[in-house]
């Protein structure tokens, strides 16, 4: 496997719509910083935040998800809740090579401030907005920021494509839009 870099990423960006919207280059502007990095791509939160509360003291059960554990907002920023968690999905659209497995690492800015971003691998032949999944590690609220950078995506070429791609196998996630529950 290798890294692959910015020239792979405008290249596939712009011929196939890898990433869309694609901006070709850091941009900052007093923002956390998003758009084309050296050896990846820095993608932005929406506007649109789902924020566990525990009003109800639900049980949080991945095979039994419940949507009233989530207070839904749209906003410019969202405020975490002490050592909880919000949901949210990239502004950026993402169509993953068959060949091509995708990392994504949080943001410094973010974790030198306790707010750890959780994604899963995007496998080959996936495709969707991406959930982003924002902790708030400290005993104290915390404040995300729409349309700014919330993570970085490193995109990784296998050796060969897969036997079967994500899409091959109808997975659940395909084609998701905006913020996505747990699924079974």
């Amino acid at each position: 496997m290798s890294v692959l870099s910015d020239r792979w990423i405008k290249k596939m960006a712009i011929e196939k719509e890898m990433i869309k919207p694609f901006v070709e280059k850091q941009e900052a502007k007093k923002n956390i910083s998003y758009g084309l990095s050296s050896f990846g791509y820095d993608a932005r939160v929406s506007d649109e935040f789902k924020i566990f509360t525990d009003v109800d003291s639900a049980l949080v059960d991945p095979k039994n998800f419940s949507n009233n554990s989530f207070v839904s907002r749209k906003s410019k920023e969202c405020v975490i809740p002490p050592n909880s968690f919000v949901l949210a999905s990239t502004v950026e659209y993402f169509k993953i090579p068959k060949d091509v497995l995708v990392i994504c690492l949080g943001k410094s800015t973010y974790a030198r401030c306790g707010i750890i971003v959780n994604v899963t691998p995007l496998e080959p032949g996936w495709e969707g907005y991406v959930t982003l999944e924002f902790s708030n590690t400290t005993p104290l609220p915390a404040k995300i920021y729409a349309n700014e950078g919330a993570a970085q995506f490193i995109f990784l070429k296998g050796n060969e494509a897969p036997e079967i791609t994500y899409d091959q196998r109808n997975g659940k996630y395909m084609k998701q839009s905006g913020v996505t529950l747990p699924k079974i």
